[in-house]
């Protein structure tokens, strides 16, 4: 028998059978294991959507569509409302129609504060707390716990506004109204819907602190229906 590492030799196993083996330089045979075969997938084929119809046919039969949005649109930039005109908002001014939110009905409650009092204090003007239908569905699906919050939205001295949107999410229902209406201050407590109020030019926003309420970003030339400058010289000349 060879020496080398490429020398074969023959051996006989237990059935009789002769196999060859290829014996390295210590004369012991290389045990061979079985190659492991991996799971089979059939060959599938490729499924062609309805969508994917439609976009050929559109790109076969309108060429030139691919070519016109490539094309830079023009700018959408949204019109700003006539009462902005001057540095203040001259929609605003008493009586003054107050947007209530469902939180702010909650807080007035546990603050023990009277809505149109309250109002009346803080703008030194006649104020009209204003509900919408949303609002009030807030307060009819929080329950029990909450019907004196309901009571109070029912007050008929609450002017009541319609909604044509769907579903009851007020915070949207109030966001779009302002930005429509300059007319309207909104009365919240909540973060993310003062965040949003913040963005629409010319609307104030009317919170609580220290137990009673303070307004935020109300012009000059609207709180008690005149200047801060006419009130202070007639002030000043009594």
């Amino acid at each position: 028998m060879r020496s080398d590492s490429k020398a074969k030799w023959n051996c006989e196993n237990e059935d009789g059978v002769i196999e060859g083996f290829a014996a390295s330089t210590s004369f012991s045979p290389l045990i061979m294991g079985k190659a492991k075969k991996g799971p089979k997938f059939a060959v599938m084929k490729k499924i062609v959507t309805s969508k994917a119809i439609k976009k050929y046919k559109e790109e076969v039969l309108n060429p030139e569509k691919k070519n016109l949005l490539k094309e830079k649109l023009p700018r959408n930039i949204p019109s700003h409302s006539s009462a902005l005109f001057f540095q203040y908002n001259t929609a605003l001014g008493p009586p003054y129609r107050v947007l209530v939110d469902t939180n702010f009905i909650n807080f007035s409650i546990q603050n023990k504060l009277d809505l149109e009092k309250g109002m009346m204090d803080c703008l030194y003007a006649k104020c009209t707390p204003c509900i919408t239908d949303c609002v009030m569905a807030e307060l009819e699906k929080l329950g029990q716990k909450y019907r004196v919050a309901l009571r109070i939205a029912k007050d008929p001295r609450f002017e009541r506004i319609l909604c044509t949107h769907k579903g009851t999410y007020a915070d949207d229902c109030l966001v779009e109204r302002v930005t429509q209406h300059k007319c309207y201050i909104v009365a919240t407590c909540d973060r993310d819907l003062k965040r949003r109020i913040r963005k629409i030019p010319g609307v104030p926003i009317m919170y609580i602190t220290k137990h009673k309420y303070s307004i935020e970003r109300l012009p000059e030339a609207t709180i008690g229906g005149g200047r801060y400058s006419e009130l202070y010289s007639d002030i000043c000349s009594h």
